[in-house]
């Protein structure tokens, strides 16, 4: 009786360990779904509502602030002509 070769020797073990793979990640893409399906029937997410958002009203620019402000910049383009 012939030995096998070490090269079919290695092939099988090639396709043995990819088959291995291929229905281990097989397995796991339904477990996976399947306990989603599960988690979601035993608890399901609970809607948030959001709160109103309350938006704060511009409060008014204080005129001599404006005025202070309008003269700083004028300074300062002056100054830098």
């Amino acid at each position: 009786m012939a030995e096998p070769s070490l090269i079919s020797q290695g092939l099988e073990l090639m396709i043995f360990g990819m088959g291995v793979v291929f229905v281990f990640l097989t397995m796991l893409v339904y477990v996976t779904g399947f306990m989603s399906k599960l988690v979601n029937k035993l608890a399901p997410e609970q809607e948030v509502v959001a709160a109103p958002v309350r938006t704060a009203r511009p409060q008014g620019v204080d005129p001599q602030l404006l005025k202070v402000l309008s003269a700083a910049v004028k300074e300062h383009r002056a100054r830098q002509k």
